[in-house]
């Protein structure tokens, strides 16, 4: 018990705090359809970094190497906020996709020009779980903690655009500027995150919970409880089956969140068909 604790402890608090931020978020995010803008931020953020590297010869996990990431993510948070607002022809889901690529293309090409640019694939979407340290963690937990209270003074203008934007630009509301907040909150979230867990885990942890919780209660403040329960257990679960048959933690908890989310689709049916 004491070998997995100490094993096992960081990465499941690492996992309990990316949770719990994400797992918020990612009501607003589904609310917004906008499902993809994690690993657009992500990318966005992984080209800012490898810029740094070749630039500044500093490391990913460095203040220049966070600097340049956070820079490359408000000028992103910046262009969706305006597009949003300004471009009709194309859904925001759309120009996500596009600047995804784009990102996507632009971070192949540095990692072939960068040394050592394979490390910031493998790190970028697999993270560092296990090896996640009491500074990683506190350093998150601070900057999560930040972005929480920010969210909860600005929940009222943040939920009235989530819930419905056209009727927020009714009500005289600078969309703009709330939704390059948002972006901007968000972009800091996935930074950090997918430092330690990776961006298919930060994905998943955003996505699947926030999911869960819609099949299960589409309205009211027990989503976010649902959600938070979702974290919980498929942290629990996929560390303690990484842990026992000898896998990488990150890939274990999103096959666990999986499994949830089949399960509260297969809750949610029952319920349906007991009410009707």
């Amino acid at each position: 018990m004491v070998q997995l604790v100490q094993i096992l402890g960081l990465p499941f608090l690492a996992c309990i705090i990316i949770g719990s931020i994400l797992g918020y978020l990612g009501i607003h995010v589904l609310k917004r359809e906008v499902i993809f803008i994690d690993i657009a931020l992500a990318q966005i953020a992984a080209v800012g970094s490898i810029a740094a590297h070749l630039a500044f010869e500093v490391h990913g996990d460095s203040l220049g190497g966070y600097v340049c990431s956070l820079g490359c993510v408000f000028l992103a948070a910046g262009f969706y906020a305006l597009v949003r607002r300004r471009v009709v022809q194309i859904s925001l889901e759309a120009v996500i996709g596009i600047s995804y690529a784009i990102a996507a293309a632009g971070a192949l090409f540095l990692i072939g020009v960068a040394p050592g640019g394979h490390v910031h694939v493998q790190t970028m979407l697999s993270g560092s779980l296990l090896w996640a340290r009491w500074p990683d963690v506190v350093t998150s937990l601070v900057f999560f903690s930040a972005v929480g209270l920010a969210f909860y003074i600005f929940r009222e203008p943040f939920k009235r655009i989530s819930d419905d934007y056209d009727n927020a630009i009714a009500g005289g509301m600078r969309v703009v500027w709330w939704d390059f907040l948002f972006y901007a909150l968000l972009g800091v979230v996935i930074t950090f995150a997918v430092r330690m867990a990776g961006v298919v885990a930060v994905f998943a942890f955003l996505i699947i919970p926030a999911t869960v919780s819609a099949q299960l209660r589409p309205k009211g403040a027990g989503r976010i409880v649902i959600t938070w329960l979702a974290s919980i257990v498929a942290s629990t679960g996929g560390l303690l089956f990484a842990y026992y048959l000898d896998f990488s933690l990150g890939p274990c908890v999103v096959v666990f969140l999986g499994v949830l989310l089949i399960i509260g689709s297969l809750a949610s049916r029952y319920l349906q068909q007991r009410l009707t």
